[in-house]
């Protein structure tokens, strides 16, 4: 008979015993591009395969895409729950290259960080995901049920050739799943905001500029009616569900006391936040312009729907008498989570204040991911990834080593605790 604890503990210690191995996994994720866009995986997903064939894995290829490949694998025994690691191997784009202290695909340790683009979102977490596979692996672990690893290529454009097409097709399944996505020491993300992004056309009548705005109709002074409407969205009152209520105190909670610079931000977890992202329109400055575009990021709350947010839209725009059209694109999804007593998230949250010996609870994110993709096939899931929050998707990311290894002992821990305790 297996003693939990103890199978539990002599696994951290492994970790902490490998961890310069486990770093340098990591600092090897980091040194092969993988920006999307352009979206090719096939460098770092071969490295993957690789390296988890070296301990007898038998690992899966799937080309959603032209050259965008989901890489799953998985160990154990059927007979019990299934457990899904999912982390995405592409990265933005690393910008202007100059403004970078260091390579962007450096994957250099110095004074305790590593260093380069996908450190912190989120190449430091895959590796701490394919690192504690491997390792169980190796160690011949007999699990009491299933862990699976899925590697997606296309999380970064919020795209459908990662963990929906693989949900889609039946490719992935399972009872609870852990992201890697990049969150802070003691607080994992077990909900999320919805997402509304969409594009407004505005048209007018092209005329002279001499005679405007007695001559034509200027799609962009039309435009700045409509944005000016588009922005009333934040005044929107939301009702919160009182279910949810509690979740949005506690991630409020956590903006004053742990994420301190965020304070100023709590007003986000309830209302639907507004970013004109984009603005186009016009020809040359003596034309009247025909025609503007915006591209517009909406992110929703609990207590609202994209519908009832695309009804607003039409019905304000409507009424200015402006000729327009709305598509949609990109991110699109309603306010989800899962709960914190969800065995899952009590696996993970749990072994956060095993392994740091410090409170933990779950948030709410402000942002979207995956996670709501799992959510859609009612996949329990969190999501939970060392890095520095400041640097993400900006220059000069970096996260730190002993965030990289505290968060792989939570991940070993975690699938004990889920796989053994049916």
């Amino acid at each position: 008979m297996i003693n939990k604890q103890t199978l539990k503990d002599q696994l951290i210690h492994e970790i902490e015993q490998r961890k310069d191995d486990l770093v340098d996994l990591c600092s090897q994720l980091i040194r092969i591009p993988s920006e999307n866009p352009p979206g090719d995986s096939t460098h770092i997903t071969t490295f993957i395969d690789d390296y988890l064939k070296q301990v007898g894995t038998v690992n899966h290829w799937y080309e959603s895409t032209d050259k965008m490949y989901n890489l799953v694998s998985t160990i154990g025994n059927t007979d019990g729950k299934h457990l899904i690691f999912c982390g995405h191997s592409d990265v933005v784009p690393a910008g202007d290259r100059s403004k970078w202290d260091f390579d962007p695909n450096s994957g250099e340790v110095v004074d305790g960080w590593l260093l380069g683009r996908g450190a912190s979102d989120m190449k430091a977490g895959l590796g701490g995901l394919i690192f504690t596979f491997a390792l169980l692996k190796e160690l011949e672990i007999d699990l009491p049920g299933q862990l699976t690893l899925a590697v997606v290529p296309d999380e970064e454009t919020g795209g459908e050739f990662g963990v929906p097409w693989l949900l889609e097709n039946g490719l992935i399944m399972g009872d609870g799943s852990l992201i890697a996505e990049p969150s802070s020491r003691y607080n994992p993300t077990i909900g999320q905001k919805g997402s509304f992004w969409f594009k407004l056309k505005v048209f007018g009548q092209p005329g002279h500029g001499s005679l405007s705005p007695l001559a034509g109709n200027n799609a962009i002074t039309s435009m700045i009616d409509a944005i000016n409407e588009i922005r009333k969205l934040w005044d929107l009152p939301v009702t919160i569900p009182d279910h949810i209520q509690p979740l949005i105190d506690k991630s409020k909670k956590y903006m004053r006391e742990v994420e301190k610079d965020r304070e100023p931000f709590q007003d986000v977890m309830d209302h639907i936040t507004v970013n004109i992202g984009t603005i186009n329109g016009g020809t040359k400055s003596n034309i009247i312009p025909e025609s503007c575009e915006v591209e517009v990021d909406c992110r929703l709350p609990f207590g609202i729907t994209q519908d009832e947010v695309s009804d607003y839209l039409h019905e304000k725009l409507d009424k200015l008498g402006i000729e327009y059209e709305i598509s949609r694109f990109g991110f699109r999804s309603n306010a989800n989570h899962t709960s914190a007593d969800d065995p899952v998230c009590k696996a993970i949250i749990d072994n956060i204040s095993y392994v740091t010996d410090h409170e933990s609870y779950g948030v709410m994110q402000w942002a979207s991911s995956d996670a709501r993709h799992f959510r859609d096939y009612n996949i329990p899931v969190l999501q939970y990834g060392p890095a520095f929050l400041p640097s993400i998707h900006g220059y000069n990311e970096k996260v730190k080593v002993e965030d990289i290894v505290r968060c792989c002992k939570v991940y070993i821990a975690a699938v004990i605790d889920y796989l053994y305790d049916n």
